[in-house]
């Protein structure tokens, strides 16, 4: 059975090490997306000052900072713990708070899933 899985990643400083760390157990291919949660746009507040044609000064007056949320889909839940594992041995327990959020969910379909050769 397939599934897809999901991770918010909070430090975006990790992304590169969770990508590698997931490669290591078979994940070949995944989907990286700039994000960001609720929280950190209360604790940011969205800015609607920004004008048309922001110079640079204008972009780094916005703290409001990003998450980054992969996604893959995978085959067995033998490769989700594999997953979660390999996350963990570079964020940290995911139970920690400001490590991430990681969830799996049944794909009932897959079309154009490749594995690599």
């Amino acid at each position: 059975m397939y599934s897809m899985v999901m991770f918010i990643l909070n430090n975006t400083d990790y992304c590169h090490d969770v990508l590698t760390a997931w490669e290591e157990v078979g994940v070949y291919g995944a989907t990286i997306l700039d994000s960001s949660g609720l929280g950190r746009v209360r604790n940011a507040g969205i800015r609607d000052d920004i004008p048309l044609i922001p110079s640079l000064s204008d972009l780094f007056k916005n703290s409001e900072s990003q998450h980054r949320t992969l996604f893959t889909v995978v085959e067995g839940d033998e490769q989700i713990e594999a997953i979660v594992r390999a996350t963990e041995a570079v964020v940290g327990s995911l139970d920690n708070p400001n490590t991430g959020f990681l969830f799996a969910m049944p794909v009932s379909h897959v079309y154009g899933r490749s594995k690599k050769e």
